[in-house]
């Protein structure tokens, strides 16, 4: 499995920009089998940045309706990942 095939995309909420400018933590959508130690590989290998710490949270689908019409969101993976002071990532100039 290949760093493009376990980091997905960026999460870009308020919560993890908030997290971005205060302490430096990245937060990703991972490949579901990914685990702590081939995040921080994929990382060190598409940005070149070891990272600090990775933390893994599994998200669970909630159920949502329109109208009378109710349904489930997708289930993901997300690594929040901690960078070494002084290094950043910018993810809305990144490729």
């Amino acid at each position: 499995m290949s760093a493009r095939d376990i980091i997905i995309r960026p999460i870009l909420t308020e919560k993890s920009i908030k997290a971005s400018d205060n302490d430096n933590k990245i937060t990703f959508e991972v490949a579901k089998d990914a685990n702590k130690v081939s995040v921080a590989q994929a990382v060190k290998e598409i940005y070149n940045i070891a990272p600090e710490k990775v933390n893994i949270v599994n998200v669970h689908p909630k159920t949502r309706r329109v109208g009378r019409y109710s349904g489930k969101t997708r289930a993901i993976k997300k690594a929040i990942v901690k960078l070494p002071e002084g290094q950043k990532i910018d993810i809305f100039n990144n490729e």
